[in-house]
């Protein structure tokens, strides 16, 4: 176990090709299958494209957009007092924020998923996000509410 001498060093993550958009390209190295990146890339980008088309504005302002209705703002993280164990309430933080967000619409899409293509079932995620809907929404509501069904504990937050 690393006693902090030796911090890590973050990664420097070159922004996408079409969008020039950092968190386009965390998205797509999230959403990628067994190193499939050309194929993640193409899914993304059409689903992008259609939802462009289907809201009139610019790809990347939607995408953004949805991405920032599904970030979180609390969490629930068990503490350990006394011998007993409570969940408290703690504010996330961003970078971890916006990782869970993109992890709760990737598994809104692959749960949805039956009969069409994953780029039809991206859009709608995408487009249900933006419009504070859908299953990615949903988590992060029901997440914030458990946190706030905890904050009688948040005193023990130290």
């Amino acid at each position: 176990m690393s006693r902090g001498y030796n911090k890590i060093k973050k990664r420097i993550i070159l922004p996408d090709v079409r969008y020039h958009s950092i968190l386009v390209t965390c998205f797509i190295n999230k959403f990628m299958k067994c190193g499939k990146k050309s194929i993640a890339e193409k899914i993304i980008y059409e689903a992008l494209s259609l939802a462009e088309k289907k809201l009139g504005e610019d790809a990347l302002v939607i995408f953004n957009n949805a991405v920032k209705n599904v970030t979180p703002i609390l969490e629930a993280r068990s503490r350990r007092v006394g011998g007993a164990t409570y969940q408290v309430p703690i504010e996330v933080r961003k970078e971890r924020a916006i990782s869970l967000a993109l992890r709760w619409i990737i598994k809104a899409v692959r749960a949805a998923r039956k009969d069409k293509s994953t780029a039809y079932y991206l859009y709608i995620e995408l487009v249900n996000a933006y419009n504070k809907r859908g299953e990615a929404f949903k988590i992060c509501e029901d997440k914030y509410k458990a946190a706030m069904s905890y904050r009688v504990y948040s005193h023990l937050n130290f």
